[in-house]
């Protein structure tokens, strides 16, 4: 099977024409039942290859973390004695990079891809918080300043941790690499932040806010990349949904718990209120093709639902019923997700239309990646 991405690189290298690329599509499109566009195709495997790499690979990564720590601990180069040491994320980032190299570069599978970005971004933020732990010391974050230091301490990671995506990005072009960096740049922002309020009763609620902030920003990020392909055939489309996978839960997270959902506890009244939101968010994933933002809210409207039920007696029934009528709901959903679409985005305004994701049949033409 053959990702969109790879009939343009494809075209790119001159193994096919960009009419042979366009005319494959078009069939391709006419075999299914739905526009390929509504699939939200991106590129997760491309056969159990891909899967067996990526196992022996979290195996080799877990065994260098290993030594890494081993060797740190008998280097006493380890965070307040036997504490992590930087050596083990550092061999993990080094190990990562070399891996993709070859798995990423030259054979361009795309688990193993993801796997190892994630374990180079995350071994480059580990090492850089471990040694600004070590060379700060403990007593720093006992004090009362400790809410102070871990914030510039998180802030100066994740700023390392954006500069690591980039290169990979410049290096490897991975999809979710743009996520990564999208991710790290919003660890400085709150970092930041949580330094200059220190610890407060007002501060959780201030970071939620500003994590809601920054997850509509990562979403408006997104939909940017989005409008570039509203057709999504290309590079871009993969970028963007992993885009919308970080915006949601930075979203629906912030806004539910601000509700008072996540104290175990909600009335009526919240429940009934969350299942407005999860109406809106529904209505806003139709428009813009994208599920993230269902997924990401599932857990609230399911603890929502289940108070519901309990409220007006069914005790015995209520997490079957919730199951049932969610469920229901979602796979009715993805029956009609096209249908569902062009009812709400045919009624929008036309310069938004044409932002969206296409409707219908539609002429599918290379892009460049």
């Amino acid at each position: 099977m053959y990702s969109q991405t790879d009939i343009d690189e494809a075209v790119a290298a001159g193994a096919i024409s960009a009419d042979s690329a366009t005319a494959l599509r078009a069939h391709i499109d006419r075999q299914r039942t739905l526009p390929a566009v509504d699939e939200e195709q991106f590129r997760l495997i491309t056969g159990f290859n891909d899967i067996f790499v990526s196992i022996a690979a979290a195996i080799l990564l877990f065994a260098v973390g290993w030594i890494g720590q081993s060797i740190g601990q008998a280097a006493n180069l380890t965070v307040e004695g036997n504490g992590p040491s930087p050596l083990a994320p550092a061999l993990v980032a080094g190990t990562a990079w070399g891996l993709a190299l070859f798995f990423t570069a030259k054979r361009r599978m795309a688990l193993p891809s993801i796997l190892l970005l994630l374990a180079f971004v995350g071994g480059v933020v580990g090492t850089a918080g471990f040694l600004q732990a070590i060379v700060l010391g403990g007593a720093q974050f006992d004090d009362g300043r400790g809410h102070v230091v871990g914030g510039i301490v998180a802030a100066i990671s994740a700023a390392v941790g954006a500069a690591a995506a980039y290169l990979h990005w410049r290096r490897f072009r991975v999809p979710i690499t743009v996520a990564a960096g999208a991710a790290s740049a919003a660890g400085i922002v709150a970092g930041l932040v949580l330094a200059g309020m220190g610890e407060g009763p007002q501060t959780r609620d201030v970071l939620l806010a500003l994590v809601l902030a920054m997850g509509v920003g990562v979403f408006l990020f997104a939909m940017r990349w989005d409008a570039s392909d509203p057709q999504r055939v290309t590079r871009r489309s993969d970028v963007a949904f992993w885009l919308h996978l970080l915006a949601a839960p930075m979203i629906v997270h912030p806004v539910f718990t601000l509700l008072g959902l996540n104290d175990g506890d909600a009335s009526v009244g919240e429940g009934l209120v969350v299942i407005v939101l999860y109406v809106a968010l529904a209505v806003t994933a139709l428009a813009i093709d994208r599920r993230a933002l269902l997924v990401s809210a599932l857990a609230y409207v399911l603890f929502a639902l289940n108070r519901l039920f309990e409220t007006v007696g069914a005790v015995q029934l209520n997490v079957a019923l919730t199951a049932l009528v969610i469920g229901s709901a979602l796979l009715l959903l993805s029956a009609f997700w096209h249908q569902a679409r062009a009812a709400i985005v045919t009624r929008l305004p036309g310069g938004l239309q044409r932002r969206l994701p296409v409707l219908g049949d539609f002429a599918l033409s290379p892009r460049p990646a």
